[in-house]
């Protein structure tokens, strides 16, 4: 079943998070860290004062509400999702899954360059993850990549998409990978701009690894030692953090931007990339709907059941990679198209993690590039 759906949360809810907001128990910090232990003090106390006083939800959800947004029940899951159509001569259904820290409001920028084109245009599916946003918790074990990529290939039927194109970085690299290697019949072709950190290609006994492997892992083990404790505290213990962050909104806050810090392109500046109000419409969502913890179970999820390639595993349809150069240790690409069929490759000049957000022209412009030869 599939209902239209609007945004708006109580004002209640937001009149108690300006509340919380103003009553932060603020920490200490060590004398001119800045961000080297973490989210730095004086900008989280200058983006609350902002958050309490000036920032608008209201403006957010009429942004959001001014395209079609709907809930699907699937399997007793309700997914929400954007369902932009094209306005070109023809349109390509494209399925764009985010990932964690954000959510599908990272998308938002993307939705003009990929709908407007007159010839070749998109047919635009952007979901929540399950436990993210406005879609549904999971309180059962099992919900991992694999799991949602099956409800998602049901959605994109549902909609009446026999074929259609997969977009994915973060978390929805590993969705997406999973959905073209579950049903590469009903896809075209599945771009990334991220490669699964537990993605591991069949290799036979003995194989000896190339030294531009052995680089990789090393900078990936350094990278995880000094930057990772957050996702072994997701995958381990994640409703311990939970307490905190569900009560907490400067808490969450600090949680979530110490990431958009830590993986953009900003040249030690985080507002060259991000603007308050896009930071802080992301953060509000997480708080409005309560899924901090929902939203990191995944980890532990995918923990149990890591995208490890088995003899017969390849995706076989055509495959796009975007690297962008701030994004988290990424394989080489020999290592990558072990487990890819790599068709489309592209050094990106700028960018981080987040580049729906950062860099949306680039990316909107690769992903026409791809999709477009196979259109």
């Amino acid at each position: 079943m599939i209902t239209p759906f609007s945004v708006s949360a109580s004002q209640k809810t937001l009149d108690d998070l300006k509340s919380r907001i103003k009553n932060t128990r603020w920490t200490d910090e060590i004398m001119d860290s800045g961000w080297n232990h973490g989210a730095s003090l004086s900008y989280m106390k200058e983006l609350a004062d902002y958050w309490a006083s000036f920032f608008d939800w209201r403006k957010v959800e009429s942004e959001i509400n001014t395209y079609p947004n709907f809930i699907a029940e699937i399997e007793e899951h309700k997914i929400h999702y954007l369902h932009i159509k094209g306005k070109g001569k023809k349109s390509i259904p494209l399925l764009i899954t985010h990932g964690w820290p954000g959510s599908f409001l990272e998308m938002m920028k993307l939705i003009p360059l990929l709908t407007n084109d007159e010839h070749t245009s998109f047919d635009l599916v952007i979901p929540s993850v399950i436990g993210f946003g406005f879609s549904s918790k999971a309180t059962e074990p099992g919900c991992n990549s694999a799991f949602v990529a099956e409800l998602w290939h049901k959605l994109m039927t549902e909609l009446g998409y026999q074929r259609y194109g997969c977009q994915g970085g973060d978390i929805g690299s590993g969705i997406s990978t999973w959905l073209s290697l579950k049903h590469p019949e009903n896809i075209i072709g599945l771009h990334l701009n991220y490669i699964s950190g537990s993605y591991k290609p069949f290799l036979k006994d003995n194989t000896l690894l190339p030294e531009e492997v052995k680089h990789f892992q090393k900078v990936a083990n350094g990278w995880s030692a000094k930057e990772g404790a957050y996702a072994y505290q997701h995958a381990t213990k994640p409703i311990t953090l939970a307490y905190g962050l569900n009560d907490s909104p400067v808490g969450l806050c600090a949680w979530i931007i110490e990431k958009f810090n830590s993986w953009r392109d900003n040249n030690g500046n985080i507002e060259q990339v991000f603007s308050k109000d896009e930071l802080l419409a992301n953060v509000t969502l997480y708080w409005i709907t309560q899924t901090i913890h929902s939203s990191i179970r995944i980890y532990h999820e995918n923990s149990l059941h890591p995208l490890i390639f088995g003899e017969h595993d390849f995706v076989s349809i055509p495959v796009a990679f975007a690297k962008f150069p701030k994004e988290l240790p990424t394989p080489p690409r020999s290592y990558i198209e072990k487990g890819f069929n790599i068709e489309h490759w592209t050094e990106m000049p700028h960018g981080g993690h987040f580049a729906a957000m950062e860099q949306p022209s680039l990316l909107a412009k690769d992903i026409r590039g791809f999709f477009h030869e196979r259109s």
